[in-house]
């Protein structure tokens, strides 16, 4: 029987709502025999993952998933195997100081809209990790502004809505070039929120293959059956690694189940040996 696995998770080292620790826990509560913890720009939640990974039997990938400069926003994950993540640091430094820079500028924004939210208010949200996006409409829907998360982020902090602030990001190619030096491993994150035809995706799947795309996210939570086909499709024709994952956050996204999303996702155990081969 395969292996239940998930390559797309995220801890309160960025913006999900368990802790490292409490996201493997949960990982194995669910049946999990391997997880990815690919937080936002950062890596600071790993070291504790694996530390509890090792103590009750799940084997927890070292990732992060970052933002580059593409419309619409696109993200990259980065796979790491040994200690290889820790030479990814610098490059996610760079980034962490835009993301600082961007948070009080939304609050403020928020602020002008009529909402009586603080920048203190967020980062106790936060508990002192990464403030992200989900933070802040987290506060609203305490407020009682907003009746959920997803409202939150559809009225007023999506990219182009309100109170959305543009950070500085990496070129995409620089971006798999930055993770392929570090010793990681480049895959393009849920393709089907690019907004891109068939025939878009592929070109820029193959430039991006150019520059060092090891892999496409294949298997994901918001896929259907026809994206999921066509993806793989991409990736056998470019010769990378299917990839996939939940995008488990918690409560952040309380639809989403670590390892099943709805309830019909699967991600094969050899999308993982395959990342181990490269």
């Amino acid at each position: 029987m395969d292996k239940l696995i998930d390559l797309h998770t995220h801890s309160t080292a960025s913006d999900g709502s368990m802790s490292p620790r409490e996201l493997v826990r949960h990982a194995k509560e669910n049946g999990l025999a391997a997880i990815a913890i690919t937080d936002h720009d950062t890596i600071d939640g790993v070291e504790e993952a694996i530390d509890e990974g090792a103590k009750i039997g799940v084997e927890v990938i070292a990732g992060v998933e970052t933002s580059v400069d593409f419309s619409p926003e696109m993200h990259i994950l980065g796979y790491f195997f040994g200690e290889t993540y820790k030479n990814f640091e610098h490059t996610l430094e760079k980034l962490r100081i835009s993301r600082d820079e961007r948070n009080p500028k939304m609050v403020e924004k928020l602020k002008s809209l009529g909402f009586d939210i603080t920048m203190e208010e967020v980062q106790a949200e936060a508990k002192g990790h990464i403030i992200a996006r989900p933070h802040m409409a987290s506060v609203l829907v305490k407020k009682g502004y907003v009746k959920s998360i997803r409202e939150a982020f559809d009225k007023y902090i999506s990219d182009d809505k309100p109170a959305f602030v543009k950070k500085e990001k990496m070129a995409p190619e620089d971006c798999v070039k930055a993770i392929t030096k570090a010793g990681g491993i480049p895959v393009l994150a849920h393709p089907i929120f690019l907004n891109l035809s068939w025939r878009k995706l592929e070109e820029l799947v193959a430039r991006l293959v150019k520059a060092g795309l090891k892999g496409i996210e294949t298997y994901y939570a918001e896929n259907s059956g026809d994206d999921t086909g066509n993806l793989l499709r991409i990736a056998i024709e470019h010769n990378i690694v299917p990839t996939g994952g939940s995008d488990f956050h918690g409560k952040y996204k309380p639809d989403i189940k670590i390892g099943k999303g709805r309830g019909n996702l699967s991600v094969p155990s050899g999308v993982l040996e395959r990342l181990k081969e490269l």
